[in-house]
């Protein structure tokens, strides 16, 4: 009998992750809080703390591209991704090793560029590269195992959001992706007008910036845990709105009505949009990367929280009216779990 091959494609992602976490099975350790299946895995540090630890890798010619990436900004992303998984437990980081991949047409100088990103983001959260690993590679690959610390009490998983919770998101939608796709129409007209292109790029700054140097929410976990606040579900943003949604419903077995009116987004995002004459729903919905923080709040703790960086967009309800979403028109449809995929 010839053996089975499935293309992972096939199954996607997160099935893969279902498979292999079976093959594994359930860990006896009593330290182990929280395994595969979240943002970061949690173990206990003592009887009133734990440790959160994420991994994460960015891989050349699928998350990033040279022609319009510098290494600095790489650097700092690279960074910035894994702290919001550290973020999206209601953590902060700590401590992070970074292993490389590196092929031969990468200098030592375009290395040092990298890591000067990577040491202007540990400044600014406040945390520290104790080690890593480095290799020759085909292609740049950057994999960042990172280290947070939480009281466990205030530890927040993707489980735990409660019938007539409110949806809610710290910041816009979508102006990574548009910045993005300003990037690629960019690259795309630099290689049809060769030495007569002149970049437009002066009008789309901010999303620019968004997409090459986001800043995962830390801001906002230090202000919760000053504030004692604490969501019942959360999960960062990383992959869309549309799949970070669909990820607190599974986890919490609940239903969900998202408003799409109720999604902040940047004027300079739909400006993009209208541009390239594209979907805005698509760029709020399922661009990813923004790297915010969507969460399940009760409504008698709105008043906790600071409004300039909360933001309402929708409710969650019981398991059996599925995940929708309800436009402005006030049409609802089934919102699917759409977004980046690897395979």
């Amino acid at each position: 009998m010839e053996p089975q091959f499935t293309p992972i494609e096939n199954i996607g992602e997160f099935e893969l992750i279902d498979r292999v976490s079976a093959i594994l099975g359930e860990s006896a350790d009593p330290d182990l809080i929280l395994g595969i299946g979240d943002d970061a895995a949690v173990f206990r540090a003592d009887d009133d703390h734990s440790f959160v630890l994420s991994t994460d890798m960015l891989v050349e010619g699928v998350h990033f591209d040279f022609s319009y990436v510098p290494l600095s900004h790489l650097g700092a992303k690279a960074i910035s991704s894994n702290v919001s998984d550290v973020a999206a437990m209601n953590a902060l980081p700590s401590y992070a090793t970074i292993s490389l991949g590196i092929p031969p047409r990468v200098s030592v100088e375009m290395v040092e560029e990298f890591y000067r990103g990577i040491r202007q983001a540990c400044d600014m959260y406040e945390m520290t590269i104790v080690g890593g690993d480095v290799s020759r590679a085909r292609q740049f690959t950057i994999s960042v195992a990172i280290v947070g610390r939480v009281e466990t009490r205030r530890l927040s998983f993707r489980r735990g959001a409660q019938p007539g919770d409110l949806i809610c998101v710290t910041g816009d939608a979508g102006s990574a992706f548009a910045g993005l796709k300003v990037l690629l129409e960019q690259q795309k007209s630099m290689k049809e007008q060769g030495d007569a292109f002149v970049p437009d790029i002066d009008d789309y700054r901010t999303v620019i910036n968004r997409q090459l140097m986001p800043a995962a929410r830390v801001d906002v976990i230090k202000g919760w845990h000053e504030a004692d606040f604490r969501p019942n579900a959360m999960i960062d943003t990383s992959d869309g709105l549309a799949s970070e949604v669909n990820h607190l419903c599974r986890n919490s077995q609940l239903g969900a009505l998202v408003d799409l009116a109720e999604v902040p987004v940047l004027t300079e995002t739909n400006s993009v949009a209208e541009k390239y004459e594209a979907a805005l729903a698509e760029f709020v919905l399922y661009g990813g990367e923004d790297y915010e923080l969507m969460f399940a709040i009760n409504p008698n703790d709105l008043d906790k929280l600071n409004p300039s960086a909360t933001h309402v967009i929708g409710t969650f309800t019981a398991q059996s009216e599925g995940v929708r979403l309800r436009f402005p028109n006030s049409q609802v449809v089934p919102l699917e779990a759409k977004g980046f995929k690897h395979f």
